[in-house]
């Protein structure tokens, strides 16, 4: 199975608590952070692929490494394969880290690591997967996974906002738990659910 997510932000403690840009009614980050993990491995077997779009986490320590450390083991802790896709907060150093303690699981290495995007095909189209929206013009069959603005919605329908406090989430027959990566199924309710308010706006 494929799933989708992005700007996880573990370890931010900016966000916890209301703010303008993306609230999460947390008391602390620990309990953010194991939240996302729970909500995760419930739907996530350790077989499946999730694309990361991007902002995995937003923490800073002295000496450097101690962070990179810590997300290391929050991930590590996270079911699936990982196909990391870099976002503006993830850094180099952190992506060296993870490459350079990345385990064997299942098979094949636990994270793979990703620049700018990944294409992949789903049944009739194609996901265009980056962290920041693509203004793509006019397109057939292409959909733009995307993350980083948070609970802001790109107002272009071939757009969807994947990151786990998504307003795009409306679209769905049922909500999920904050931090439970997007089925296909949900990524095509979506795309669905946004054409339809498009066209009927029209």
């Amino acid at each position: 199975m494929q799933y989708f997510t992005s700007d996880t932000h573990f370890f931010h403690a900016d966000l916890l608590g209301d703010n303008d840009f993306a609230p999460r009614p947390f008391s602390s980050v620990e309990e953010m952070n194991q939240t996302i993990i729970d909500n995760w491995n419930a739907r996530v077997a350790p077989t499946d692929t999730v694309y990361h779009l991007g902002d995995i986490a937003l923490y800073f320590t002295k000496p450097a490494v101690k962070s990179d450390e810590a997300v290391t083991d929050v991930l590590s802790q996270l079911n699936g394969h990982l196909e990391l896709i870099k976002g503006n907060h993830d850094s180099r150093a952190l992506f060296k880290y993870l490459s350079a303690h990345n385990p064997i699981d299942h098979g094949q290495p636990k994270f793979s690591f990703h620049d700018v995007g990944v294409l992949i095909k789903y049944d009739h189209r194609q996901y265009y997967m980056t962290h920041y929206p693509m203004m793509m013009g006019i397109v057939n069959q292409i959909i733009n996974l995307h993350g980083h603005i948070h609970h802001y919605a790109v107002p272009v329908k071939e757009n969807i906002n994947v990151g786990v406090d998504t307003p795009e989430q409306r679209y769905l027959a049922e909500q999920v738990p904050f931090g439970t990566p997007f089925s296909t199924s949900e990524i095509e309710q979506m795309v669905a659910g946004k054409a339809q308010e498009f066209r009927d706006k029209q």
